[in-house]
């Protein structure tokens, strides 16, 4: 996909600018009327969890870096290391929570990007942003979407990091890669999408992103 055409389209149907201040996006999730309920705000009724979240918000951001190659755009994923105290294990996008010295959410995920994998902020162009989501441990996450140029040379922060992998973007833009799953936690079933590639399986709050950027970039401009 052409690199204007993901720009337009994220500036056409995106919640907002991707340089707003950290400040302003927070005051604008206060607002929302769904602020407490963990899912995607686009995600449709039918994948809603019912319950609230009790514990105060953190707000955070993450990278959705676009690898620009020859031969097909990709998406770059990481999976966590094990011992880590939150979303140990699972498969995510770099980034992280609110630093103080972060001003805006692209900063934070620049900064957490570069911290985690060695991306470079000179590969980086940023191209705008996806929905916030919210997560049943209290983060608020905020999708900051890039593409990256080559080549990568990755430096992965081994305590945080156990892999980083790419799914091609062809893949994340058919809806037919999706499956639906479900789990039941308290007695309450939440459902959930599931991206499944090679031996991965993606799911929550990664997948639900995704999700969203497949249906923003499929609107037209």
């Amino acid at each position: 996909m052409r690199r204007e055409t993901i720009r337009s389209r994220l500036a056409e149907h995106a919640p907002g600018d991707a340089g707003e201040s950290w400040e302003r996006v927070i005051a604008a999730a206060a607002r929302a009327p769904s602020a407490r309920t963990p899912g995607s705000f686009r995600d449709g009724a039918a994948h809603k969890p019912t319950r609230t979240i009790e514990q105060p918000i953190t707000p955070s951001a993450v990278l959705v870096p676009i690898v620009d190659r020859p031969d097909g755009q990709t998406v770059l994923l990481t999976l966590r290391t094990d011992h880590l105290n939150d979303h140990a294990g699972q498969i995510s996008f770099p980034g992280g929570r609110l630093d103080a010295g972060d001003r805006t959410p692209v900063e934070t995920a620049l900064r957490e990007a570069e911290e985690e994998i060695g991306l470079t902020r000179e590969q980086i162009d940023v191209v705008g942003r996806l929905d916030d989501y919210l997560v049943a441990t209290g983060y608020r996450i905020t999708p900051v979407v890039a593409l990256v140029a080559l080549p990568l040379a990755l430096v992965l922060d081994r305590f945080e990091v156990a892999e980083a992998f790419e799914v091609p973007l062809a893949l994340v833009l058919s809806s037919a890669s999706y499956r639906t799953d479900s789990r039941v936690i308290n007695r309450i079933e939440h459902r959930f999408h599931v991206l499944p590639y090679k031996n991965y399986n993606i799911w929550g709050a990664t997948a639900a992103i995704l999700v969203n950027l497949r249906q923003v970039l499929a609107q037209p401009c």
